[in-house]
């Protein structure tokens, strides 16, 4: 089960390519409540709940994320064994508080920053124009120095995504072994430059190798994921998009959409799937189409299909305007992703053995925290 609170729309920065319209309004106590008793009552017992705290910039109210944290772990039905919590920030605002609030609460830090300064002011800028980088870049050293693990998520874009190889080059100097590279659906990209994915993503391939070789394993996140699912078969069911079902947004009024990338403005109709204070109940569709798997019928006979993301409904929607239709750019990226994970787990198990458990057992971000010791 996973959920999202966006406790703010308010934000410090201007990213270009943001899906969430900056305004500031904030979550009230009543409507963090009724969000709180939701997640609790709709999750099924054997299952994980993560939760995290988005905005907007959500550290422009720690105040806000500790009352709510205060109401999940006084709730009747808390268990630390089974939550997950964690704040997406956009590295921005920072303060020993902070880290205290955080660490006392076990709530795990997701930075987002694009790569180095070249890349990092590309979009992601202040609201006067001002670019971002210098100050992201002091949060994360200072990040890696509080915390247990620093989870960081990079952005790309048709005018970056060649940039990727430099970018985990940045990250991994800054100390963090947790990286997660996610493409702009939204962006127009042409068959160009899809066809150049596979380069790129051979070349981040190559860092991903080398980091295991070095002793130093990271967690690249296209490429971990999908190790794990290829030793696994493929995606599980409740692996695949849930959202509208096991997979909410909580915007600050109270409405209620099937992922955060979907909030957008939060008009109460777009995407909307009701309100939290009046009655919101799981499970209606919205715009006209299904939230799981999709139309191709080119995906349903592709021997990829079992490992392909074709189902996420978010990105989806960004690239074709139905849910449940995938986009070219996606098809592309996948086929990319799959085939140069493949190379690489086949690379690295003939040099170490086997050096996936963690992946098979579905926490493939563990290797990241681990150095092997010698080849086997």
């Amino acid at each position: 089960m996973k959920f999202t609170v966006a406790i703010t729309q308010e934000c410090n920065l201007r990213c270009s390519y943001c899906y969430i319209d900056k305004k500031p309004v904030h979550m009230s106590p009543e409507t963090a409540r009724a969000a709180v008793d939701f997640m609790f009552r709709t999750s099924p017992e054997e299952e994980k709940i993560d939760i995290g705290f988005f905005g907007g910039e959500p550290l422009m109210r720690p105040d806000l994320i500790g009352h709510i944290t205060g109401l999940i772990e006084g709730h009747p039905s808390f268990d630390p064994d089974r939550v997950r919590l964690a704040v997406v920030t956009n590295g921005t605002i920072f303060t020993d508080e902070i880290a205290a609030l955080l660490n006392t609460h076990n709530i795990a830090f997701c930075l987002s920053c694009d790569g180095p300064p070249q890349v990092q002011d590309t979009f992601r800028r202040f609201a006067d124009g001002r670019g971002s980088s210098a100050l992201v870049e002091q949060t994360i050293r200072r990040a890696v120095d509080a915390f247990p693990a620093v989870l960081v998520n990079a952005v790309y874009h048709p005018q970056t995504f060649r940039h990727l190889p430099e970018v985990v080059d940045y990250f991994s100097g800054l100390g963090l072994r947790q990286i997660y590279l996610n493409p702009d659906f939204s962006a127009t990209w042409t068959r160009t430059e899809a066809d150049l994915l596979r380069e790129v993503y051979e070349k981040v391939a190559e860092r991903y190798i080398r980091y295991y070789l070095d002793q130093q394993p990271h967690y690249i996140s296209f490429i971990d994921s999908k190790i794990a699912v290829i030793l696994r078969g493929g995606f599980g069911p409740l692996e695949r998009c849930r959202m509208g079902q096991a997979e909410f947004a909580f915007a600050p009024s109270g409405n209620v959409y099937p992922c955060e990338r979907l909030i957008g403005a939060d008009d109460g109709k777009t995407h909307c799937l009701g309100n939290i204070t009046n009655g919101f109940t799981p499970g209606r569709a919205c715009a006209g189409a299904s939230m799981a798997g999709n139309v191709n019928t080119e995906c349903q006979s592709c021997s990829l299909s079992n490992y392909c993301m074709n189902w996420c409904g978010c990105s989806n929607y960004f690239q074709s305007g139905r849910y449940d239709r995938v986009g070219p750019f996606l098809c592309a990226s996948e086929r990319a992703a799959i085939t140069v994970a493949f190379d690489a787990m086949q690379t690295l198990e003939r040099q170490l053995g086997n050096c996936f458990y963690e992946h098979i057992a579905g926490e493939p971000a563990l290797n990241s925290r681990l150095k092997w010791l010698t080849p086997a």
